[in-house]
């Protein structure tokens, strides 16, 4: 073989396209062209490198800090599983490609992924059949709700009404109640759904019920056998709300347990990183009976082991999201089931569990803890104690952030008075936890002797106590150029 040299020949080159002699603007209509300057800052290429530098280091992320909110699982994500999203032959794939002519033969490995996820979390949450294209949490209960509205109407049922325990997260009733159903709730009793009290408000007019397990408060739902009895009863179905599956893998199926549609959220349970507006995942799973009314289009395998989308259901509730979902988030879910395994997955339950339990009892000489029993992987305290010193559980958390931590959820479940809410997660070391409950620890003793100190948390940050409902409601979020 000849070198490149060798092949040389003078004068031989490639195409190297003229310099256009004139101006942009020679080429755009006048309308389009602007009056006067951009506005756009004019800096050197170290002041925008010092400037997202600054601001990057302002981010707040589990990368580099403790992040104890409460349900909603922000745990550590492994990097190999962003490597592994960023994979060449995953990342440049074309989201058009398997519905083109023959497309599917050119993205095998990733229909194969897209189907061996969904049969992994059937395994996980026992259910049947998966789909994988709710984008979220919220949306993956929208569509749990459609597919419940749809089975309703095929068997001709007159359905009006979902119920939803008081300890529900905010999202479950509102997405009932955008998909057209009259929100019930009922009661809870010793932080548990009281099946009494479901008895008294179910009738034929229940399409069914949305419920987490364990629930808001971290506690598992004892009475779920006399939950699926009543709600058989009158041919309602039971929705599982997965926020909280990262304390119940290989421990509990939900399918086993008897519900009848589940969604899962990859950005809690499944290494994505959470919050910030996404971008998450929320499949949704289905018992066999609902099977044909989920959304199009479906990844199926044929005889050969060939993969291929599939719209022909034509009881399906439709598209309910463009392509196949949020596929990076998928990939990085695979991965992470890929390299944990059976064993490794159950690991990850029995930790959260056990840092819970471990926090919570840290804790308990000091907090109020409503509930105060052997939790599962979160712990609802009560700052009701240190409200009576004009101390409230959202100037606990803004005395947290002045030493270093994002603070706990507060206020919800809005059945327990001043709460907070503690999900220290699998991910986090003894050493960890035992520093932010003696820092904890200090910010009590302080709202004993100065309370008025953290009253004005927290002071060390580039904005102290802010407005949140201004902030929340009179946003500005542009700059004046």
């Amino acid at each position: 073989m000849s070198t490149v040299f060798q092949q040389s020949r003078p004068g031989r080159e490639g195409v190297w396209p003229k310099t256009p002699s004139g101006q942009a603007s020679d080429l755009l209509p006048p309308d389009l062209l602007r009056d006067g300057p951009s506005g756009l800052p004019s800096l050197s290429e170290l002041d925008v490198v010092r400037h997202f530098t600054t601001l990057s280091r302002k981010n707040f992320g589990v990368d580099g800090n403790f992040y104890p909110l409460g349900s909603c699982t922000m745990k550590y994500n492994p990097k190999f599983c962003e490597n592994v999203a960023a994979l060449p032959g995953f990342a440049r794939l074309h989201p058009m490609l398997p519905q083109l002519p023959r497309g599917d033969e050119l993205t095998q490995g990733a229909l194969e992924v897209l189907y061996e996820t969904e049969r992994w979390l059937c395994e996980i949450t026992g259910m049947d059949e998966f789909t994988l294209h709710p984008m979220a949490g919220a949306h993956g209960e929208l569509t749990g709700v459609l597919i419940m509205a749809a089975y309703h109407a095929d068997k001709g049922n007159k359905k009006t009404k979902i119920i939803c325990p008081d300890s529900a997260h905010g999202t479950n009733p509102a997405s009932a109640a955008i998909a057209g159903y009259e929100v019930v709730s009922v009661a809870s009793k010793d932080g548990i759904v009281d099946p009494e009290a479901l008895a008294a408000v179910l009738d034929d007019q229940v399409a069914g019920m949305m419920m987490t397990c364990p629930n808001t408060l971290g506690l598992f739902e004892q009475n779920l056998p006399r939950i699926v009895e009543l709600l058989r009863s009158v041919d309602a179905l039971l929705y599982y709300d997965g926020a909280n599956l990262n304390a119940v893998m290989g421990k509990m199926r939900m399918g086993d347990a008897g519900f009848d549609i589940v969604h899962v959220n990859l950005h809690k349970t499944f290494a994505t990183p959470h919050g910030g507006g996404g971008p998450g995942a929320g499949p949704v799973g289905v018992c066999a009976r609902l099977a044909d009314y989920m959304p199009i289009s479906r990844v199926v395998k044929d005889a050969s082991c060939r993969f291929h989308l599939r719209y022909d259901y034509p009881k399906s509730i439709g598209y309910v999201a463009p392509f196949y979902g949020n596929f990076g988030v998928v990939l990085k879910a695979y991965a992470y089931m890929v390299r944990l395994g059976r064993e490794g997955l159950i690991k990850v339950s029995e930790n959260a569990v056990l840092a819970a339990n471990y926090l919570r009892k840290r804790l308990d000489d000091v907090l109020e803890v409503p509930y105060d029993r052997i939790c599962m992987h979160e712990f609802v305290a009560s700052a009701a104690k240190q409200s009576e010193k004009g101390v409230r559980a959202l100037d606990i958390a803004k005395a947290l952030l002045d030493k270093g931590y994002h603070a706990p959820t507060v206020y919800f479940p809005l059945i327990v008075k001043e709460c907070l809410m503690f999900e220290p997660t699998e991910t986090e070391s003894k050493e960890t936890l035992d520093t932010f409950a003696d820092d904890l620890r200090a910010i009590l003793a302080q709202a004993e002797t100065d309370p008025a100190a953290l009253l004005a948390a927290p002071v060390t940050l580039p904005v102290t106590r802010l407005d949140e409902t201004a902030a929340a409601r009179g946003m500005h979020i542009t700059e004046d150029m």
